[in-house]
């Protein structure tokens, strides 16, 4: 049963944040993997197969792990965008049982996850591959999917598998049969005697941890299961171990990644909510709508948060140009945005903006958070005035939340002083931004008073999400939430 986004659908620009890119010698064997036909030779045709049938037991909760949400959103969902960013993989084969089979489909249609195609799992792990083989392979009525010269074996539930380990796995099950990640033993495991005393132990620097994904020739791994016994098939756990034992090939083993462990306890969900944060606030993008005159209040902020967040790409773009810019920005996988508006204090650029966004559909796959910064001079504008036509925000703020995006005003009252304005502002964006959890290193270096919660950085938002307008002027701080 192949799947993929409804027709006519526009879908995400990009499948999501990486925490890293491949390194100079796997960006070369990736290029070297993909062009191989521009040379006259057939690129290796790459498949994956993923079981998803476990009932999720050592999770201790009434829903499968790999159906379990991550910031709202089921956890097989981070998988699969994990595989299908990854260009060469031509099909992914998806498992699950027949009592989740429409959750899936559902999975597939809301996330516009494409190349999937979904097969019954079985009642065991080697069972569910099996099916998921059978689903590859050419000897079979009514298959809709082509034979690939390589097949990807991965658990649902390692969502942050990244392409240079995948590529290295693929690579090597085409020079040796069968290959797979390994990583070393946290812990030394023990053999217990009959009676429950040690019998003895095992040197663990001449052990290794077996870890996914792991690769075989299509030939190979399909033939080692159809030779199977219903034993390994009942309990057998390890695919390499069979490509060993019915094909007498042995797999080679490729050192993995940290990022490979497997989602397994309730702690776990918690522990990958905190990582996909981490990704999602590598970068700000500031749009500004100042001119020439006004333009050192957008600047002093991009300065500002250059100088405090060092770790974290700043870039910034004109908002007369947000089309344009926009399109950039969202392929290079930002999801943080603050909105300047120096010159005007209504909603019309960042509703552009907000615009701009859902029609982008960045915000499918992970939340997005904007602040619509303003900045008036308090000598100038009365503050009641402004401030009545400004908490318009608040409806557009409920509405996008709908979109998974999440929105926040700062109203900035600034007096002519460059410094004593820094400082101010430096203090309201620390209170603002809680949407990702990814500007707490922000120090209140301010003579600013202001009471606030202590609050979870990185949760607040997304635990409690109520729009968030922020009145500040260098004489204090004030916070106002809507309920």
């Amino acid at each position: 049963m192949e799947l993929g986004p409804p027709p006519g659908g526009a879908g995400p620009a990009e499948p999501g944040p990486r925490l890293r890119g491949l390194r100079g010698d796997d960006r070369a064997a990736s290029a070297a993997w993909l062009s191989e036909a521009s040379a006259g030779r057939r690129a290796p045709s790459v498949a994956a197969v993923l079981p998803a049938g476990g009932s999720g037991e050592r999770m201790g909760v009434p829903t499968p792990k790999q159906f379990c949400p991550v910031l709202e959103r089921p956890l097989i969902s981070y998988t699969l965008q994990a595989l299908e960013r990854v260009c060469w993989i031509k099909d992914i084969v998806v498992a699950v049982t027949g009592e989740n089979m429409e959750v899936m489909k559902g999975i597939v249609q809301r996330y516009q996850h494409k190349r999937i195609s979904l097969v019954e799992a079985g009642v065991t792990r080697h069972r569910s591959i099996f099916n998921g083989l059978k689903a590859l392979a050419e000897d079979q009525p009514n298959s809709k999917l082509c034979k690939p010269e390589v097949v990807i074996i991965h658990d649902a539930v390692r969502p942050f598998v990244e392409e240079d380990v995948l590529l290295k796995v693929a690579i090597a099950a085409k020079e040796h049969g069968a290959a797979g990640a390994i990583r070393p033993l946290v812990s030394t495991v023990i053999s217990p005697s009959a009676d429950g005393c040690l019998d003895h132990s095992l040197d663990r620097a001449s052990h290794r941890a077996s870890e996914m994904p792991q690769a075989f020739l299509f030939d190979v791994i399909y033939e080692a299961y159809q030779q199977c016994s219903d034993y390994d098939l009942e309990f057998g756990t390890e695919c390499l171990q069979l490509a060993l034992k019915y094909c007498h090939t042995k797999a080679k083993l490729v050192e993995g990644s940290p990022d490979l462990w497997k989602v397994t306890y309730k702690r776990d969900l918690y522990a990958a909510e905190s990582i996909i944060k981490e990704r999602i606030s590598q970068q700000i993008c500031i749009l500004m709508d100042a001119k020439e005159d006004e333009e050192h209040v957008g600047r002093c902020l991009e300065e500002m948060l250059k100088k405090e967040l060092n770790h974290v790409k700043v870039t910034s773009g004109a908002l007369c140009h947000a089309g344009r810019d926009l399109q950039q920005i969202i392929l290079e996988q930002c999801y943080n945005f603050v909105c300047v508006n120096v010159m005007t204090s209504d909603f019309e650029e960042t509703r552009k903006l907000l615009n701009a966004l859902e029609e982008s559909n960045l915000s499918i796959l992970y939340p997005v958070v904007v602040i619509s910064v303003h900045f008036l001079d308090y000598k100038l504008v009365p503050f009641g005035q402004k401030m009545e036509h400004l908490m318009q925000i608040k409806e557009f703020a409920k509405e996008v939340k709908k979109r998974n995006i999440l929105l926040c005003g700062l109203l900035v009252y600034y007096p002519q002083d460059y410094f004593m304005m820094q400082s101010s502002l430096l203090c309201c964006l620390r209170m603002a931004y809680t949407g990702h959890g990814g500007w707490q290193s922000l120090s209140l270096t301010t003579g600013c008073r202001a009471e606030r919660k202590q609050r979870n950085p990185g949760l607040s938002v997304l635990e409690n999400p109520e729009p968030v307008f922020i009145i500040s002027s260098y004489r204090g701080v004030k916070s106002e939430k809507w309920s």
